[in-house]
């Protein structure tokens, strides 16, 4: 049985502002004036999944007039021909039989493994050790990494691009994965950062949001974004509703250059969707160009962009670098990575619209003690004669896989798989050894973000050149 899991986790101006512009944060409108202007409502709606049931995806193509292969997206069809665990993987969809076949994306998808000889490389440029997601295989696949080390070891300049569609009151921890990459790579590389809040995508693609209600949770959501740690020197935020004057030349330029045809290839919109659908992705397209930032990036042409994300967005930059050729912009380099696991078990990725699935970042200690000891999936045997004599399956026990994405110390995490394989630990030892990392790291993020205030999201928010 297939097992499917929908998705909850995401500039050219003619002129130069001559100040800069900071978006204010929407207020909060009485009851009787909301609906009619962007304020803020009080209630977030239900999630419905009942879009995405919409989406029948097709087999992606390779966009006419490109200079890379042309390649399919996997479908379960095609995996159960070649003997693969049945698998499909688009941007608002995860099937899978069983654990996600990551060799078989990198096969299918036309990108390429992250292996050992890049991470010494990127140690060696940047004179430190690489991040425990890198050295776990979390992020594994690339597109044009090498290439961008060469320009990196040139003395080129490059920024990071990455984002959020603001669809829950708060993050859970699948969402922070690419933040806190994100993060490393801006201290690392010393390079400047450029965070998309896609409001407008989840009011086209949430039939139950309400646009102003996806314009206040960009905000909420930013200040989860900036409790990560982002430097505010380097790091611009921005909403699609209030910056997309901005934006919206360079959003011609990719709608005119692709067509609804090549769009419903490779997203799977059908005629029952509506037109924003089709046309959102080349918002989520452009900011992958240097030219839609002509103040925060101060005017330079053409400058290399980085965009980590999670392979199910591979779809939209796959357009994005196919349009590039056409438009004679810089194609961005990707690099990707796995989908964080629910509590539940493996066969795909987190979802918000199961409470006790995720870790959030605002639950209490008690609510991450009751969700970790009650939903975690564990490998252990049923008794503990068992688990003493043949130690638990460490591979399917989700406390493990989390330890493998949060615990920093390499020796520890190999003594505790060590341990638990044997049997000389029990799964409530590796549970506490979970809850009490997760604990901490929740604990130190509303420290964080109990000091974003409005002044200090207005500064992340304003339109000014950024520091690199």
């Amino acid at each position: 049985m297939e097992v499917v899991i929908k998705r909850t986790s995401k500039f050219s101006v003619f002129s130069q502002p001559s100040e800069l512009v900071v978006p204010s944060t929407p207020p909060r409108a009485p009851e009787a004036e909301r609906g009619s202007s962007l304020n803020r409502p009080t209630k977030t709606p239900a999630p419905s999944s009942a879009n995405a049931n919409s989406i029948k995806p097709i087999p992606m193509r390779s966009l006419e007039e490109t200079n890379e292969p042309e390649v399919a997206a996997p479908t379960a069809a095609a995996a159960a021909e070649e003997g693969k665990p049945a698998q499909f993987i688009d941007p608002w969809t995860v099937e899978s039989e069983g654990a996600i076949d990551y060799d078989y994306l990198i096969s299918q998808f036309g990108c390429q493994k992250i292996d050992q000889s890049i991470l010494d490389r990127m140690e060696r440029l940047t004179g430190k050790k690489v991040h425990r997601f890198l050295r776990r295989g979390i992020f594994f696949s690339h597109r044009d990494l090498t290439q961008l080390l060469d320009l990196y070891e040139a003395g080129k300049k490059f920024y990071l691009y990455t984002g959020r569609g603001p669809a829950s009151e708060a993050l859970h921890f699948g969402h922070l994965i690419p933040f806190h990459f994100t993060k490393w790579l801006q201290e690392t590389f010393d390079c400047p950062l450029v965070i998309q809040l896609t409001d407008d995508e989840k009011f086209l693609f949430k039939p139950d949001l309400k646009l102003e209600e996806c314009h206040r949770l960009a905000f909420e959501n930013a200040k989860d974004i900036i409790a990560c740690g982002f430097d505010p020197k380097k790091t611009f935020i921005f909403n699609d509703l209030d910056y997309i004057q901005h934006m919206y030349p360079t959003i011609l330029k990719i709608q005119k250059a692709t067509t609804y045809n090549q769009s419903k290839a490779i997203f799977g919109f059908t005629g029952s969707d509506n037109i924003g659908k089709s046309s959102f992705p080349a918002v989520q397209a452009s900011p992958s160009f240097s030219s839609c930032f002509p103040v925060v990036l101060r005017g330079i042409e053409n400058m290399p962009c980085l965009i980590p994300c999670a392979i199910d967005q591979d779809a939209y930059f796959r357009m994005t670098r196919d349009v590039a050729t056409k438009l004679r912009f810089r194609k961005p380099s990707l690099i990707h990575c796995k989908f964080f696991p629910p509590l539940q078990g493996r066969g795909g990725k987190m979802s918000g619209s199961a409470a006790n699935s995720a870790v959030y970042v605002t639950d209490t200690p008690k609510q991450i003690k009751d969700k970790i000891n009650k939903h975690a999936f564990s490998g252990g045997q049923e008794t503990l004669e068992l688990q003493r004599q043949l130690g638990a399956n460490v591979s399917v026990d989700v406390s493990c896989e989390w330890l493998g994405f949060f615990l920093e110390d390499d020796e520890r995490l190999a003594q505790i798989l060590r341990d638990y394989g044997s049997g000389a630990m029990l799964t409530g030892e590796v549970k506490k050894e979970l809850i009490g990392i997760l604990q901490e790291m929740v604990k130190e993020h509303q420290e964080r973000r109990s000091k974003v205030t409005e002044e200090v999201l207005r500064e992340f928010l304003s339109i000014r050149p950024l520091e690199f």
